[in-house]
């Protein structure tokens, strides 16, 4: 494992006015940094990446990557939190208008898709498995995800969609379990290329009667 910086205080910097070319092309530069970390740690893994594969990965010297991030270690905090944001955008494309049943099929056929295609949800969700490798805090793992699934499941229960389900918070719990273990189970065995079936699985067996749009929505999204 690298260094996890040098430690030393670095003179301030002349302040880039808001919105200036210089701002433009360090945030474009943080980005690719980002980005290019979230595939060497979707790849590779945390202990095996160094800041050197990164720096190559996006194109720009190692010390490029230290000015924007003081170590490895702040990297893969950076990508867990765009993960879970990500998973804050996939919610918020929700099915709207068809019921909360259809908005939560939708959301974890998204999430499905994103777990086969974005490297950086692929990244966040192998970060939180290899947490103790990493050595410093990450967000906590599942807690908003189970929110949403809680509260579509809550609503659905409130308009008589869910008879003889246990409470909204243990299915809930389930689910989520359901999902993410499917979603790992896949990555190992299929590395995900049957992610959307086993997806389509979960829903068959926990929500039946979300079927109809989940088998719609996964049309769409093949």
């Amino acid at each position: 494992m690298e260094p996890s910086g040098t430690g030393r205080m670095a003179a301030p910097r002349p302040r880039a006015a808001i919105g200036s070319p210089k701002q433009q092309r360090a945030a474009h530069t943080r980005a690719q940094i980002l980005q290019s970390a979230a595939v060497a740690f979707a790849d590779k893994g945390f202990p095996q990446v160094t800041m050197l594969d990164v720096a190559q990965l996006a194109g720009v010297t190692k010390g490029a990557v230290y000015f924007h991030y003081a170590n490895k270690e702040a990297l893969a905090v950076a990508v867990v939190e765009t993960f879970y944001r990500r998973l804050q955008e996939l919610v918020a494309e929700a099915d709207e208008g068809e019921g909360p049943l259809a908005e939560l099929v939708g959301f974890l056929l998204r999430l499905c898709a994103a777990f086969r295609r974005d490297k950086l949800v692929q990244a966040g969700a192998r970060l939180q498995i290899e947490n103790a490798l990493i050595g410093v805090p990450l967000p906590t793992p599942y807690q908003d995800v189970t929110e949403v699934v809680v509260s579509a499941l809550s609503r659905a229960a409130d308009r008589g969609d869910l008879p003889g389900r246990p409470p909204p918070e243990a299915f809930g719990r389930v689910l989520v379990a359901a999902v993410f273990g499917v979603q790992h189970i896949s990555w190992v065995l299929a590395d995900r290329a049957d992610l959307a079936d086993r997806m389509l699985e979960v829903i068959r067996a926990l929500l039946p009667e979300a079927m109809p749009h989940a088998e719609r929505m996964a049309a769409r999204l093949s």
